[in-house]
């Protein structure tokens, strides 16, 4: 069975959920680190979307670049 497909937007809202944040307050294109994003949120996150959404990116891929503009591509989001 395909996994749905991971958006910008659902990437923004889960990150927004992570940080107790509303989206519209999660910039698309600014380091997370900056805005309280950590290595074990990160790390929840990346989980449940290799769950939800079949993504095979690794940790070290995301931490790496940390904004959500970056992580499209390696996240396969469309």
């Amino acid at each position: 069975m395909p996994h749905p497909t991971l958006t910008p937007e659902l990437i923004r809202a889960d990150v927004a959920d992570a940080l107790g944040e509303d989206p519209a307050d999660v910039p698309l294109d600014e380091n997370l680190l900056d805005h309280g994003l950590d290595s074990v949120r990160l790390m929840s996150l990346l989980e449940g979307w290799r769950r939800e959404h079949g993504v095979e990116a690794g940790f070290a891929d995301l931490a790496e670049d940390p904004v959500i503009t970056a992580w499209t591509g390696l996240l396969g989001a469309k």
